[in-house]
């Protein structure tokens, strides 16, 4: 009996290896793309592989990549700073709820704004004080100072508050028990100091001033303007940075030099 040939094979490609060669070229040109569309840092690379290679014992006696001193410091902070943030998020909306209840007396609003170190929280006197006051008496501003506190309790430890009074070019009336501006925006202050004490804050990290009608930010021509410069501001700021700025040589030490 005779045996039968194969068949012949097909001259051209199967048809499976010409889709999966397209899929290919596909995923190719997919992460091409990628690697376009993304940012590379080479030292930073340099720095992981390094890192990597030290950690794993690789390439012993071969070239060392160490992470630079200036990136330890700089990610040395990335806890706190997470911390601020949300701080920050749960004042500015504590200080919406504040000017919803307010919407109604049409006085300013409370403002958290950024500062160099920190943030500031301005509050304006019509939400604190009567007028020639500094007896904190609105219980929505007792209730946002409470808010106030809580927060300030979870912040880092080396945290602190300094409470700023601040008063228009007004002059407190002879019913008030000020003699001047001073004497009214310090005592606001202290007010304010006082009652963040109360609801639990370290008195350690706390601090008060009162700086009268100098420290403007608004026009003092206007009702309007004199009613924004009546405040108290908040100011947060880190210990750290506060203490780096009095390393720098006093007058007495150049004189002595």
């Amino acid at each position: 009996m005779a045996k039968q040939k194969c068949p012949e094979c097909e001259e051209c490609l199967p048809a499976w290896l010409a889709a999966f060669g397209d899929l290919m070229s596909l995923l190719l040109c997919f992460f091409v793309l990628l690697l376009s569309m993304s940012s590379m840092d080479a030292k930073k690379v340099s720095e992981a592989i390094g890192s990597l290679s030290g950690a794993m014992s690789v390439l012993e006696g071969g070239t060392k990549t160490e992470i630079s001193k200036q990136r330890i410091q700089e990610s040395t902070p990335i806890e706190s700073q997470d911390e601020t943030s949300d701080a920050v998020n749960r004042i500015q909306q504590a200080a919406a709820d504040a000017n919803e209840m307010m919407e109604k007396s049409q006085s300013p609003e409370v403002t958290v704004d950024e500062a160099e170190n920190g943030f500031v929280i301005k509050l304006p006197a019509a939400l604190l004080f009567k007028p020639g006051s500094a007896t904190i008496e609105n219980q929505d501003a007792l209730l946002f100072l409470k808010r106030v506190a809580l927060i300030v309790g979870e912040l880092p430890n080396d945290m602190q508050v300094s409470v700023q009074g601040h008063t228009d070019d007004t002059q407190p009336g002879p019913s008030s028990p000020f003699k001047d501006n001073w004497e009214l925006s310090t005592a606001r202050a202290i007010a304010v100091l006082h009652e963040l004490i109360l609801d639990g804050v370290a008195p350690a990290r706390m601090s008060a001033a009162g700086f009268a009608q100098y420290h403007p930010i608004a026009t003092n021509a206007t009702p309007t303007g004199r009613e924004k410069n009546r405040r108290v501001e908040l100011h947060f700021f880190g210990k750290k940075s506060e203490e780096n700025n009095k390393e720098t040589n006093s007058v007495l030490d150049k004189v002595n030099k």
